[in-house]
């Protein structure tokens, strides 16, 4: 049995969405009866109708919930009540169907496979985004540590083997690139076949506060694994190799260069005081 694990925290604008995609296709959405997934949503801290509306989609969806709100409590939990493997973790403001849920697992129902995580190809809707925002994501998308890595997808899917390395993993605001550098090159799979919608901020306050988050999780993460392993990082020679491949590249990339200075600036005073439990929370990607 495959089992889906979903945190969530004041997710009442998208979790019906979310449930409704994923069941949507799935031979058994009327009820549990042949056990094809299990699905878990973790209400961590909520203050709205999050758990009344994950409830309302039946008994396929069990709703945990917990006062404390945390992803990393709410994972944990998720794995306390899980039933089977592989298991997946995804993110509630995320969109992605029973099918691409079914290609994301079948390369890790294979014994004979080296995989041990996997995770679906980015789609993300820039319609309605700032022109700065559009450039920004021009760019993001084409680096090759975001084209290869499992993070910033809102979804990571591991066999048993897999989940017991990342469930070692303590507590890092960055979870989701935490979890793809546990595992090397050969043991993690983009799945071509699977894709998962990404709504990005509609604004470059909103992508602001990610790009701010990014760079302090991602500086809490270099302190836990040494800045060697956590190979997320732009650098200077892939901005410069996008341009010479494609040179209409240029103001996009200057755009990027403009939003990752901001966001290494802003986000200076939260690392000196080892602040990495402040979460600034992009609102605008979850409007309707």
């Amino acid at each position: 049995m495959t089992s889906i694990v979903i945190p969530a925290h004041n997710e009442a604008q998208v979790i019906g969405r979310l449930l409704d995609s994923l069941m949507a296709d799935s031979a058994d959405s009327t009820g549990p009866a042949d056990g094809e997934t299990d699905i878990v949503v973790v209400c961590n801290g909520c203050t709205d109708d999050t758990a009344r509306i994950a409830a309302a989609r039946g008994p396929r969806v069990r709703v945990v919930e917990i006062p404390t709100p945390s992803k990393h409590a709410a994972l944990r939990a998720g794995d306390d009540h899980a039933r089977g493997f592989p298991r997946l973790y995804v993110d509630a403001d995320v969109v992605i169907t029973g099918a691409d849920v079914r290609a994301l697992v079948e390369p890790l129902n294979d014994d004979s496979s080296d995989i041990l995580a996997t995770a679906p190809e980015r789609r993300i809707p820039l319609t309605g985004c700032g022109w700065r925002v559009r450039a920004y994501y021009r760019v993001w998308q084409r680096l090759p540590a975001v084209r290869e890595g499992l993070f910033g997808r809102g979804v990571i899917a591991v066999s048993k083997t897999g989940h017991a390395r990342i469930a070692a993993l303590p507590p890092l605001m960055a979870d989701d690139l935490a979890a793809s550098l546990a595992f090397a090159p050969a043991e993690r799979l983009v799945v071509d076949g699977a894709g998962v919608v990404v709504h990005p901020p509609r604004t470059w306050r909103d992508l602001m506060k990610r790009r701010v988050r990014a760079a302090v999780s991602t500086a809490q993460v270099e302190q836990h694994q040494g800045p060697e392993d956590a190979s997320a990082r732009t650098s200077v020679a892939d901005l410069k190799a996008l341009v010479r491949r494609d040179p209409k590249l240029f103001p996009s990339v200057v755009v990027f260069l403009a939003a990752a200075v901001a966001a290494r600036r802003a986000s200076r005073k939260a690392i000196r005081a080892q602040d990495f439990g402040t979460w600034l929370r992009d609102e605008s990607s979850r409007q309707n």
